[in-house]
Formats: structure tokens, sequence, C-alpha cells
């Protein structure tokens, strides 16, 4: 699925080629994806891109008269194309610009989603979610105070976004090496210097991860059609059996896999705690 810097990424190749443009028209092959596609945005005809912006996992092209809400789904994919290119089994969805460029949709899955709304705080689906991770808002003493009166395990707590937005399964596990916290304690066992260690690694690694273009394991794909190489840098996401790269092959320490909230999750019980 892609996750935060993916989309992010996603964000950053269509904008240049559709603030200021206009889309013309809208061609849907398929509307059946995670929710039918809605109506508004199927009508759509010569109207203007004012800004390609995002909110969680949500990328948000805001018109004259609302907002185009796209989400990716478990297989979603965006791309710019310059001119006419016949679509494939999975392209659902071709925004066609008035310059001749094409931002097409392609989810194999068809669990994405593209919605209209007037107002984004009318928006059911972008309601209750929590701080942006890359912003001031979220830091180390918020992280702390709401940490207290919680038992459930750590790695699938981050990974609410009614607590921060975009730290999906990935990064959550890749998070919790890097600050070596087991993933399966308690949330309420966390210090407050641990707090801000999730905090401050959170940052770091989705910074890192948006500028090397996000990680491509299986379906995601930049706007350009080149891959992202976050998974070139991953410590332990996928590595169940390898040797901890941070204990090294001579410990013996391997890392281990189990199931966390019906999610993988990947650790090396002897340098995280």
């Amino acid at each position: 699925m892609p996750e935060l810097p993916e989309v992010e990424t996603s964000r950053r190749g269509i904008e240049p080629h559709l603030v200021g443009n206009v889309i013309q028209c809208v061609e849907v092959r398929n509307s059946r994806l995670r929710w039918p596609v809605s109506a508004q945005i199927m009508a759509l005809s010569n109207r203007p891109v004012l800004s390609v912006q995002r909110r969680a996992k949500y990328l948000l092209l805001e018109l004259p008269e609302g907002w185009i809400i796209i989400h990716l789904g478990m297989s979603g994919s965006l791309r710019i194309l310059l001119n006419q290119q016949p679509p494939a089994k999975h392209d659902h969805i071709d925004l066609m610009m008035a310059d001749g460029k094409i931002l097409r949709y392609t989810d194999p899955r068809r669990f994405g989603a593209w919605l209209w709304s007037h107002h984004l705080n009318e928006c059911s689906v972008l309601a209750h979610l929590g701080p942006e991770p890359l912003s001031d808002q979220f830091d180390g003493e918020y992280l702390y105070t709401l940490s207290r009166h919680k038992k459930t395990a750590i790695k699938p707590w981050l990974m609410d976004n009614k607590i921060v937005v975009g730290v999906g399964n990935i990064y959550a596990n890749e998070v919790l090496f890097v600050a070596h916290i087991l993933p399966d304690r308690s949330v309420n066992s966390l210090t407050r210097q641990e707090a801000y260690l999730i905090v401050e690694t959170i940052k770091q690694i989705l910074r890192r991860s948006i500028e090397l273009g996000g990680t491509t394991l299986k379906d995601f794909l930049q706007s350009d059609g080149k891959p992202g190489y976050f998974a070139q840098a991953l410590f332990v996401y996928g590595k169940k059996g390898e040797s901890c790269p941070r204990c090294g092959e001579e410990s013996g320490a391997k890392i281990e896999s189990i199931k966390l909230g019906q999610r993988s999750t990947f650790f090396c019980r002897q340098c995280q705690h």
C-alpha cells in the first residue's frame, strides 16, 4: 500500500503539471472503486486546478467550487502522460488537461477512491484525523501525554490515524527499530524520553523516504513512472531470519516476525527493549 512518503512523492510529481492547468474533461472507464467515483468528478469540464495538497494519505486537488479527494488504496498510482497512450486494463480514470497532458489513475485492486467535496471540513473521510507527522503539532510531549493510559501495543497505536496520520506498517517497523523499542511493549510503558525519540525518528525516516522518492515494494510508481528507492534503505521490514543490521552477524541476533493488529511486525529482540 502506498504510504505517506509515496503519496507526498505523487503530490510533488503531479503538482507542477496540474496547478495553473485546466481540466478539459474527465474520462472514467471504471467507476467502481472502493466507493463509486463521485458524479461531480465525472461531469467536470473546463475547470482550473488551483492547488494540489495532501492530508494524511489523501491527495487533494483544489478547484474553484470544491475538491477532488484521491486515495490510492492498496495498489493505486498516478502518472503524468505527455501524450495520448491507449489505456491498459487497470487504467480507470484520466484527467484530460488543456495542454494535452493526462493524469492517469491506475488501480488493479480498485480499492482506491475518487471523491468530491465542496468543503474539506465537511468531508467525512478527513474527519477525526490526527496531526501530520512532519508538523510542529506532532511533538514528543503530545505523544507522551496521549500514551499515559493506553495499554495496547506500541506499534499498532502509532499506526492509528487518530494519533498521527501516515505512519503505516512499513514505517512503524523501521521507526521502532531505529528507536530501540520493541513493537509489542505497552504504550503506557513509554518514558517521556522515548516518546520524544519516537517523534524525532518518525520525522527523520519520513523525510528521508520522501527524499528517496518513496518505497517501491510491489505496486507504487512515481508520477513519472520511476520507482522510489527507500526500499533499499529498510532495516527490518520484510527481513525475517536475516541478521540484525545493528547487532551484526557475529552476535547471532536475527530479525523476528510476529503479527500485531493483524499486520506483520519485524524487530530484533536483542537490541530493541
